[in-house]
């Protein structure tokens, strides 16, 4: 059985054959498919890559997430960020992305640096100042995001520290 396509950010309702009725439908009552060359540029940004809504409360509706993609390109560095109230899942897809935060569970605040490979999954909790890096000279590094908020808060920092105990 061949199924209808649907255009990026619209539902698919099988029982609803008048367009006219499918289009008024509020957004939180059908599902949306996000093709991947709809996403969204308009989001907020840090230095040295480039982030695309898919899923937000700008694009569909959504009142509890955000999902999308972010591009670091070869031998960039992101500026140092933390995400606000945020938690934040991320799914690498393409190249080999580090990911990097300072510990300061030692003596002294060290650095440490994730590296990671296509199919690795990375978890930053909240406020956690941190930057991604893409060390290799030739291939984009590509990575899905899921954050626990509707919208990608970016707060860019002037510096990489770590979290003070009451800063959480």
């Amino acid at each position: 059985m061949s199924e209808p396509s649907t255009t990026s950010g619209e539902g698919f309702h099988p029982h609803l054959h008048d367009a006219a009725v499918q289009s008024a439908a509020p957004l939180r009552t059908r599902l949306h498919h996000i093709r991947a060359d709809a996403l969204d540029g308009d989001t907020a940004q840090s230095g040295g890559m480039r982030r695309f809504a898919a899923v937000s409360g700008k694009t569909v509706g959504s009142e509890k997430l955000w999902m999308g993609q972010t591009h670091v390109a070869p031998s960039t560095s992101s500026s140092d960020h933390h995400h606000g109230e945020s938690e934040t899942a991320i799914y690498v897809v393409s190249g080999h992305p580090e990911f990097v935060f300072l510990d300061d569970t030692g003596p002294e605040p060290e650095e440490v640096r994730l590296r990671t490979s296509p199919g690795d999954y990375i978890f930053v909790p909240p406020f956690v100042p941190h930057r991604e890096e893409n060390p290799d000279p030739a291939e984009e590094a590509v990575v899905v995001i899921s954050r626990s908020t509707q919208e990608a808060i970016v707060v860019n920092l002037p510096g990489l520290y770590a979290l003070g105990a009451g800063e959480a």
